[in-house]
């Protein structure tokens, strides 16, 4: 999940992110209601009994969580997160001195290029390349956004835009890796899948110096975009060819597997997903009779979004309990979620789906029910993106998205670099885009946080599954007895759909 910031100006950049409250902003609303995403009303959802806004109390995690997450605009921060003290003033007042040296060397460069550089260099263009240059050797998941960038962000998030349907990751070379193709798209029509490193668009590589590499992937709905890709298991790289569509991206879908026994989709966290997870729970909860004997909540190739929605749906399903926290550097950063009475599941047992695109939110989400003994977790290792990034506007129109902090499950764990690791372990079969090595993780990232357990023997190592198979999985799981003995591994008994669900 991503934050928004008020800032002026570049250079008082850290100084301005301990002063602004904004992981307040991360607060979820009361249980009937979601936090938007943008200065929109909020979708009301059918009322749940006690309704109280889920305690922020003071602790930690992060967001990421999604580092695709919708910005929350500041005039709707809850002022429920409570700040834990931190350093003294000495070690803040260290922290923010200006490197005059540093300043110096770098004036001293800026003006070499400017006098003898080959060509003329125009001012913005050379101060664009320095800020992105600070971002440049921090973590995958702090970038800075032009202003058209930074508009196709947050109108990607919100889930309305023109494109192909992809969630990816800028590598340092400029290609993009795929974090997850979006359900019903025309990336996942196409065949794209999640850990693909697209290498060239129209047959255009990447510059290391690219400000948007995912820029060409936008444009009209109708055109066709040819994407280059390298994948896990082929030999050379191949060519692939997408139509582009107007992305409307429907986060919630649901079905009955069985009498008594429902199914629900989470592909992404919106600001209207925690309605619709309501909206689709009373649905099937109704063709059930009015209770369910036991409920799928699939959450494979999700990759994160807004975290006031994970941890909304968290409640949800819990009577109380912890459901995350954040830590960072500065008070601020730090805040604790935790459930409030009510479980419109009604105590039905409850399994949780994931994969290696499982990412973010979803992977708080997993965790909190997880960590709470609410639910099992069925699947395979997921992608381990347990950061927080804050979304700071500048006054030109750019932007900057950079990790002010880490999120912790109930249980006081980070997962950054290691994953939610499953209950109940589903394999993929081998097929010839799939060998069986692992999938493309958080820890394979260049310059990625280092995580507390990130090089525990076993880590890292989880696939993506498709088709149906898992769900017939994650059902028989859901069948067993609540005292029964949880099995080490799980084989999928039968080869994935052509077709993504």
């Amino acid at each position: 999940m991503s934050l928004r910031h008020p800032l002026r100006n570049w250079l008082p950049l850290v100084l301005a992110l301990s002063a602004v409250p904004a992981m307040a902003q991360q607060a979820p609303e009361p249980k009937p209601a979601v936090a938007p995403a943008s200065p929109a009303p909020a979708q009301a959802s059918p009322p749940k009994p006690a309704d109280s806004a889920p305690a922020a109390k003071p602790g930690n995690d992060d967001e990421d969580i999604d580092d695709q997450a919708a910005p929350v605009p500041p005039a709707q921060a809850p002022a429920t997160a409570k700040a834990k003290s931190k350093p003294g003033k000495g070690e803040d007042d260290a922290d923010s001195k200006v490197p005059i040296d540093e300043i110096r060397r770098y004036v001293a460069v800026y003006n070499a290029v400017k006098q003898a550089y080959v060509e003329p260099v125009d001012d913005a263009k050379l101060m664009h390349s320095a800020i992105r240059g600070l971002l440049l050797d921090l973590d995958p998941h702090s970038v800075y956004f032009d202003k058209v960038a930074a508009e196709d962000f947050d109108e990607q998030s919100r889930g309305n835009y023109e494109g192909i349907g992809v969630e990816l990751q800028r590598q340092p070379d400029g290609t993009l890796r795929v974090i997850s193709p979006i359900d019903d798209t025309p990336a996942t029509r196409a065949g794209i899948k999640a850990g693909d490193l697209i290498t060239a668009i129209d047959g255009k590589p990447f510059k290391v110096d690219d400000a948007d590499s995912s820029g060409p992937l936008r444009g009209p709905a109708g055109s066709k975009v040819v994407l280059t890709i390298v994948r896990e298991g082929r030999d050379k790289p191949f060519d692939v060819t997408v139509a582009r569509e107007t992305i409307r991206v429907a986060s919630v879908k649901s079905r009955m597997l069985e009498p008594g026994y429902g199914y629900i989709r989470v592909a992404a966290f919106q600001a209207d997903t925690a309605a619709d997870f309501e909206t689709q729970l009373e649905k099937l909860k109704t063709q059930s009779g009015g209770k369910l004997r036991g409920l799928v909540m699939d959450l494979r190739s999700n990759p994160g979004g807004l975290l006031t929605a994970a941890v909304q749906i968290a409640d949800d399903m819990l009577e109380s309990g912890k459901i995350v926290s954040t830590r960072g550097r500065i008070a601020i950063s730090d805040a604790e979620f935790g459930a409030t009475p009510g479980d419109r599941l009604d105590g039905a047992p409850l399994v949780v789906l994931v994969d290696a695109g499982s990412a973010s939110a979803s992977e708080v989400l997993a965790g909190a029910l997880r960590d709470n003994g609410r639910a099992r977790v069925v699947g395979s290792r997921t992608f381990g993106k347990g950061s927080v990034q804050t979304v700071l506007p500048l006054d030109n129109g750019d932007s900057v998205k950079l990790t002010t902090a880490r999120y912790y499950t109930p249980s006081g764990k980070s997962i950054q670099a290691l994953g939610i690791v499953p209950d109940v372990v589903i394999r993929a079969p081998k097929t010839p885009d799939n060998d069986g090595r692992p999938s493309y993780t958080e820890a394979t990232l260049p310059g990625h946080l280092h995580g507390d357990e990130e090089d525990a023997p076993g880590s890292n190592a989880g696939e993506v599954l498709e088709g149906d198979a898992p769900i017939a999985s994650a059902l028989a799981e859901l069948k067993k007895p609540a005292g029964a003995k949880v099995p080490t591994a799980v084989s999928k008994s039968a080869a994935p759909s052509a077709n993504r669900r």
